[in-house]
């Protein structure tokens, strides 16, 4: 991937897309996908799209027993117990896929925390880190083997605009010295992109291709760290907590992106690419404010991506994609 690959390609949807326009006339009977965070917001309506054309959908989920809930009467799903700032159980949840699938088509990092109060986890890491990437790269990690036996598996991860707050904070990135839940926010943000550039790298040869996105600006369960007034005094809600401004989408608006992403052939041959509206993402300059769109050239950088796939196997001691 160069910045070159980073523009628009004139992708027949929009930011108005749903995630239903995206598996239209679709069938992928016969595919597997995991998608974590799959029973509510972005990933509910993931898993809705996927198993409506025909997609087995195997759901990691923290709190097992609402994800059940939430997805009773879903045909062609399971619920495997997951919590992605426990390491070892990540792990476990992996093996358990490893037994009851044969390959995997997609992977789709949908699961998130937003915005919370200071939480250390495991031997003293930052939570949302932990959470938004370290998780999630154990977690491809150990699923690597099957993405590779599917010979043209796509792993989907979801960034955000947030990224645009902080690249990697090299010098202190478990805020040690010192912690602000906003940057902390976007430097997993950041992460998340950078992760989908080398995993692309690495994977490509072996057709396991990879993809960052923005979802867009919605209003689901991502927000329940932050009080109400502070979402009142961001503008994103009114004061009975109804969403307000025009640039917010629904639900399944948001998820459209990342099935984009999944299922477009306008994607075969291409990867470590960040997405957002259905398309790819142009390059943003570093004063550009966030909600203009794009993505700022360190979430892409490949260099910087290696370093943190380094920082990461040397934290976590993951085993590498490449084996």
């Amino acid at each position: 991937m160069t910045l070159t690959d980073q523009q628009p390609l004139g992708s027949p949807f929009s930011a108005a897309t749903t995630a239903d326009d995206i598996v239209a006339g679709r069938d992928f009977s016969g595919m597997t996908a995991v998608v974590t965070g799959g029973y509510s917001g972005l990933g509910l309506e993931t898993t809705l799209a996927l198993t409506s054309a025909g997609v087995r959908v195997i759901v990691p989920a923290r709190r097992p027993h609402v994800a059940r809930a939430a997805l009773q009467g879903v045909t062609g799903c399971e619920v495997v117990s997951m919590d992605l700032t426990d390491l070892a159980g990540v792990r476990a949840a992996a093996a358990h896929i490893s037994d009851i699938a044969g390959r995997l088509d997609l992977l789709m990092a949908v699961a998130g925390i937003m915005a919370t109060p200071e939480r250390r986890v495991g031997p003293g890491w930052e939570g949302q880190f932990t959470a938004n990437h370290f998780g999630h790269f154990v977690l491809v990690c150990e699923l690597y083997p099957l993405l590779r036996a599917a010979g043209g598996a796509r792993v989907v991860v979801n960034s955000s605009a947030g990224h645009t707050l902080t690249g990697i904070r090299w010098h202190d990135p478990c805020f040690r010295t010192g912690y602000d839940k906003w940057l902390a926010y976007g430097q997993s943000k950041t992460a998340n992109a950078l992760f989908a550039v080398h995993l692309d790298a690495l994977g490509r040869d072996e057709g396991v291709r990879a993809f960052a996105l923005h979802p867009g600006k919605i209003i689901t369960g991502l927000q329940r760290e932050m009080d109400l007034q502070e979402q009142i005094d961001r503008g994103w809600v009114d004061g009975h907590g109804n969403v307000i401004g025009e640039d917010f989408k629904t639900p399944s608006q948001g998820a459209a992106t990342g099935l984009w992403a999944a299922t477009s052939p306008l994607l075969d041959g291409r990867g470590g690419l960040y997405l957002e509206d259905c398309d790819i993402a142009r390059v943003s300059a570093p004063d550009q404010p966030m909600d203009d769109g794009g993505v700022r050239a360190y979430a892409i950088d490949p260099d910087e991506a290696a370093r943190l796939w380094d920082l990461s196997i040397a934290a976590t001691g993951a085993t590498p994609v490449l084996r």
